[in-house]
C-alpha cells in the first residue's frame, strides 16, 4: 500500500489512451485539499491521444511511447517515471496491458478503472456483453493492478441500474459520470488503508 509521510503528496503519472476524462476529473482532484497526490506526468501510448491536451492546459509533463518493442518502451518508461520521481500510477482508459515485470516494480502502487463490477466483464467491449446478457446492473470497478487482467483487488465499485431502452453509449456515458465520482474516492480510501 502507498502511506503518506508527513503532508507531501505523492507524485503521479497517469496513463491514458483517448479522451482523457478520468485523467480530468483526477487532474480536477489532485489540486484539491484533501487530495493526497500531484499529477506530475501523462504516459500514453497514443501521441493522437485528445486527452494530451489536458497537459498543456494544466502545465503537466506528457510522454507518449510506441508499444512496438513492449519490453523495450516499458524500460523505457520505468527510466522516466523514475526521473520524475513517480511514486503510484493511474490506469485511465490505458489500452495496453503491461508486462508483470513492469507491474512488479510498481507493485501495490498501480490503480485501474473498469467500467464493470469486477469479476464479471473483464476485457474489452463491457457495455455491450452486459446488455447482451440482459444484466439488470452494470457499474465501474476501480482496483489495484496485478498480472492478470482485471484481477487485481478491488478497492471500490459503484453500480448503476440499467434501464428498459439502455444502449451501450447511454450506458457508457452513465457509467463513465460514476467513474469521475468514483476513482478520486478511491485514491482517498487506498492512502487511508
Amino acid at each position: 500500500m502507498v502511506k503518506l509521510t508527513g503532508y507531501k503528496k505523492i507524485k503521479t503519472a497517469v496513463f491514458i489512451s483517448g479522451n482523457g476524462s478520468n485523467l480530468k476529473s483526477l487532474i480536477k482532484f489532485s489540486k484539491t485539499r484533501k487530495s493526497p497526490i500531484t499529477i506530475n506526468l501523462i504516459i500514453t501510448n497514443n501521441p493522437k491521444a485528445k486527452g494530451l491536451k489536458l497537459s498543456k492546459i494544466n502545465k503537466i509533463k506528457k510522454k507518449s511511447f510506441n508499444f512496438k518493442k513492449k519490453n523495450e518502451i516499458e524500460n523505457q518508461m520505468l527510466s522516466v517515471l523514475k526521473k520524475h520521481e513517480i511514486k503510484m500510477i493511474c490506469l485511465a482508459g490505458f489500452m495496453k496491458i503491461l508486462s508483470r515485470n513492469f507491474i512488479t516494480k510498481f507493485s501495490g502502487k498501480i490503480l485501474n478503472i473498469h467500467p464493470s463490477l469486477l469479476p464479471k466483464y473483464k476485457g474489452l467491449n463491457t457495455h455491450q456483453r452486459v446488455l447482451s446478457n440482459k444484466e439488470k446492473y452494470s457499474g465501474c470497478t476501480v482496483h489495484f493492478v496485478n498480472s492478470k487482467l482485471d484481477s487485481g483487488k478491488i478497492i471500490l465499485q459503484k453500480k448503476v441500474k440499467i434501464t428498459k431502452n439502455e444502449t451501450k453509449n447511454s450506458l457508457a456515458k452513465k457509467i463513465l459520470k460514476q467513474e469521475h465520482k468514483l476513482y478520486p474516492r478511491a485514491i482517498l480510501k487506498v492512502f487511508s488503508l
